[in-house]
């Protein structure tokens, strides 16, 4: 398994192959798209994640110290961003998670293309993650 520095190194390496912004949010886009849905039955209120304009829902389960996501979102460019968190921290412990620099957010150029009512949902998928993984 790839360590989260190198998960992070390859998804720079991915979006940086393309010059121009459009083209990195349709392999955003692309990302969501290849998401895998969550169960109807788990798109319920408790998994639903706050501060986000979009509906995302998060699901969050554990194996001996490993952590597992699956998301949703009613919004492609959101299901977009879920997952690219989703391959940072999927199979990870909590001290990877919480410790996780996410430099590479900036490195794609997400901090200045996201607009803010989706920088403030990306920040708080990112705060619920390491909440969930800190109960």
């Amino acid at each position: 398994m790839m360590t989260v520095a190198e998960v992070q190194a390859d998804i720079v390496k991915r979006f940086t192959f393309f010059s121009q912004w459009e083209e990195r949010y349709q392999y955003l886009i692309q990302m969501g798209r290849k998401l895998e849905k969550i169960d109807e039955s788990e798109m319920q209120d408790e998994n639903l994640i706050p501060g986000c304009q979009s509906q995302v829902w998060l699901v969050v389960s554990q194996d001996g110290d490993q952590f597992h996501f699956k998301a949703d979102a009613d919004s492609v460019i959101v299901r977009g961003l879920i997952a690219l968190l989703l391959k940072v921290y999927e199979g990870r412990t909590a001290d990877e998670i919480l410790n996780a620099p996410l430099d590479f957010l900036a490195e794609i150029g997400l901090n200045e293309h996201l607009s803010p009512t989706r920088s403030n949902g990306l920040a708080s998928m990112i705060k619920t993650i390491h909440q969930k993984v800190s109960e």
